[in-house]
């Protein structure tokens, strides 16, 4: 009798103590504007607790995320948007103005407060209009729960996010992409490492207290391994525009994760990463360690205009700042897309962590990414329609019945297929605006298929980062050419996709993905260059309104929720 006692309290305090405990990752911020000089060029800065980019979130796999926001932009509002957080159950703290929450006016503090469901490499960024690019960004770090063991290993980890950098505001770059003529905001000044850069000084004429590249602020970005270990370099892209490539002298990467998800490991010698997307690869320092090396970041898919992005590998215990011997290594050619076409190909799931996508989808949308005029304003539209924000944010609109703020009429889900031609200029490239969205059934299987077409100029087509909220998505293909419905879908991979959140469409091609509406909420699906969803390059798809929970007040305030959840 005593021993079936002992053994039923054994049970007992089995059941009642937890292995492992999730945590609450609390963090307190202040955003204001700072003169900084992140490429030698001193221009003000959005900075959080005084850096740009701002502090490495840092969690577990279940982890609890609250980070309290004070905007002290004294002019300007703001909202930030936790990159590759699926928000499951906080949908109102995906940081989206216009879509889930109103904007944090100045002097006001916001609270998000999410759970870090995965592990993996994510980021965030501000989510208002283009203040992404004046350097509200950084760094989510989530760590494997304990006892799991990773399928590679490592000695240390490091974050590197890529930028480029514009020396103009974003309110003049804004007021030239809205105005008659057309102003485009041209190639950006340069490449940001971790934040640093280095602007030709010489090209122009700039006095030293404007530029100046013996400032501290923009010494080369620095990573100091031992040698023989092996680094973990978990490297992200969010600049405004460009595509990149990023090398590193003399050593080959292995990729292994993507968007939070492992990947079958492949190695290259330059990594070509788009603007929203996050890689891990492993790096060995296994070179001569009597040097430093150079890391370099370049511009593709574009006229390579701006200055190339350099830091320094430096291998212990030669000085950090010591420059290595060799001349920079040239990236690949800017205009080769084949290469690019490639590695996106080559990203597949890891084999022990496959997640097989359902074989066949309730719904297929293929968007059409087209360049337009509307009124003799120049936008970026899908199926001919330039995606515009209400003034009453979409979660708040949806889950309160307000029908009246945002159109109605069902947004095109497809184009002229036929007659189409994705090769040439548009013989009609009028288009229209609207704020209308996509309603998704809930628990449903919808298919996106993204179809890139020449631009208003001639011979050009440009790569788009697409970027779904709130979802991963399988990417089951991708192809040169016109999409064609009847034969694609045959080839599409159903075996091992890799699941992403943010995917390249390649010039003249077309990027198939599929992902389940099994998330509550309103979800922006756009493209992640700034200044093309500023001219109307996205969608919103809503499901499952009626299971969001009750919309905390402090996401109102703004069109038609003034007053609401107040006494």
């Amino acid at each position: 009798m005593l021993l079936k006692l002992l053994a039923l309290c054994l049970f007992t305090f089995l059941i009642y103590v937890p292995i492992a405990e999730a945590r609450i990752r609390h963090y307190k911020w202040e955003v204001k504007y700072e003169y900084k000089s992140p490429d030698c060029y001193k221009k003000l800065v959005i900075t959080i607790n005084g850096k740009s980019p701002g502090p490495t979130i840092l969690a577990q796999e279940g982890d609890t995320v609250i980070v309290e926001v004070t905007n002290k932009l004294l002019l300007e509002n703001l909202a930030i948007h936790w990159h590759g957080i699926r928000q499951i159950g906080t949908p109102w703290s995906d940081g989206t103005e216009g879509v889930t929450q109103c904007p944090v006016v100045p002097g006001d503090t916001f609270k998000y407060e999410f759970k870090v469901d995965r592990a993996g490499t994510y980021l965030y960024h501000a989510h208002y209009g283009m203040q992404r690019e004046s350097g509200l960004y950084g760094s989510i770090r989530v760590s494997v729960p304990d006892n799991f063991k990773e399928p590679f290993a490592y000695d240390y980890d490091q974050s590197i996010i890529l930028t480029d950098w514009y020396h103009k505001s974003t309110y003049e770059q804004a007021t030239g992409l809205s105005s008659i003529p057309f102003v485009w905001v041209g190639e950006p000044q340069s490449l940001l490492i971790q934040g640093k850069g280095k602007f030709n000084c010489s090209s122009a004429s700039l006095t030293a207290n404007t530029c100046n590249t013996t400032n501290p602020e923009c010494s080369p970005y620095t990573i100091t391994v031992i040698p023989g270990k092996t680094y973990r370099l978990r490297v992200a892209s969010l600049t405004a525009l460009s595509a990149l490539s990023f090398q590193i002298e003399g050593h080959n990467m292995t990729v292994v994760e993507a968007d939070g998800s492992y990947v079958e490991p492949f190695v290259v010698k330059n990594l070509f990463i788009y603007s929203g997307e996050t890689y891990s690869m492993l790096i060995k320092a296994d070179q001569d360690p009597s040097r430093n090396y150079w890391m370099t970041t370049n511009v593709v898919s574009r006229p390579p205009n701006t200055t190339q992005g350099l830091g320094f590998l430096n291998y212990y215990p030669n000085h950090p700042r010591r420059s290595p011997p060799t001349v920079p290594p040239t990236g690949p050619i800017w205009n080769d897309a084949a290469p690019r076409l490639n590695q996106s190909l080559a990203i597949k799931a890891h084999h022990d962590f496959i997640v097989t996508p359902p074989t066949t989808s309730n719904r297929v949308i293929v968007f059409l990414n087209t360049q337009n005029r509307i009124n003799g304003y120049v936008h970026w539209s899908v199926n001919n329609v330039s995606f515009t924000l209400p003034h009453t944010p979409y979660l708040i609109a949806l889950k309160k019945k307000l029908h009246h703020v945002f159109s109605q009429t069902p947004p095109p889900e497809g184009y002229d297929f036929v007659n189409y031609d994705i090769y040439n200029v548009s013989k009609n490239p009028n288009a229209t605006t609207s704020n209308a969205i996509y309603r998704l059934g809930f628990n449903t299987t919808v298919d996106i298929i993204l179809q890139n077409a020449n631009t208003m100029n001639v011979n050009n087509s440009e790569t788009h980062p697409w970027h779904l909220h709130g979802h991963d998505f399988w990417v089951l293909g991708y192809g040169e050419g016109k999409f064609d419905m009847n034969k694609d879908p045959k080839n599409y991979n159903l075996v091992n996709p890799i699941m992403k959140n943010t995917v390249p469409l390649h010039p003249y091609g077309w990027t198939a993905l599929r992902f389940k509406a099994d998330n509550p909420g309103a979800w922006l699906f756009h493209c992640h260059i700034d200044s093309h969803f500023y001219m109307g390059m996205g969608v919103v798809f809503e499901e499952g309104i009626d299971k969001v929970g009750e919309l905390p007040s402090s996401i109102m305030g703004c069109g038609e929720t003034k007053g609401f959840g107040k006494p």
